[in-house]
């Protein structure tokens, strides 16, 4: 059997992530395509209850490195309890998330450097990485302009401006690293396009 494809969508607080995800995975799977969304993290009952722990605003005291052993964590049971099952039964996954994401914001944000965090997830990961990412380029004055409104900040959409922007610095740098499996769409614009532009690259991933 043909094993599913993995694709992830990585972004700043604010980017569209969700939305954008969650549209293309219903527009294909409207067309009849196998393919199933997640997000991280959580995306499994255990990785839930992690997610729980990470993001809780009252958690301000935790520690950098916690914080990535955490995701690492949370990555590692939706790894085993979603990802691979979905892929070995052919079905393609969309995840709202994955280790970019601990680079960009662990790594480079938390100041805890890039080859730290990525040997955390390589234990954790066993060599899944995505087959591509669709990476949703906004500015953080930007995202965060968008957030503001939620009923609901999770600990790290609290976070400073000043840390949001290390967040996007850490973002291009990942995308430049790996420009072979990232491919960058501008989300400065209406969310229609956006949606419609990311379905077309997704669609043709899983044809491909």
């Amino acid at each position: 059997m043909k094993k599913g494809k993995f694709i992830t969508f990585e972004g700043p607080d604010g980017s569209g992530k969700t939305t954008v995800s969650t549209a293309v995975t219903e527009k294909l799977q409207n067309e009849g395509y196998t393919v199933r969304y997640t997000r991280e993290p959580g995306g499994s009952e255990i990785a839930e209850e992690i997610r729980g722990i990470i993001l809780d605003p009252k958690n301000t005291d935790m520690d950098a490195r916690t914080e990535a052993l955490l995701y690492a964590a949370a990555r590692r049971q939706h790894l085993v309890d979603k990802v691979i099952p979905c892929l070995e039964e052919g079905i393609s996954v969309i995840s709202d998330r994955f280790v970019d994401s601990s680079l960009a914001y662990q790594g480079y944000a938390r100041h805890i450097g890039a080859e730290d965090v990525m040997s955390i997830n390589k234990f954790a990961i066993e060599g899944y990485m995505p087959d591509k990412t669709i990476y949703l380029d906004v500015t953080p004055e930007e995202g965060l302009k968008r957030i503001s409104d939620r009923a609901y900040l999770d600990r790290l959409d609290q976070e400073s401006l000043e840390f949001h922007q290390a967040v996007y610095q850490g973002y291009r740098q990942i995308t430049g690293t790996f420009r072979n499996r990232i491919i960058v769409v501008n989300a400065n614009r209406p969310l229609e396009e956006v949606i419609h532009d990311a379905y077309l690259l997704v669609k043709g991933i899983i044809d491909g």
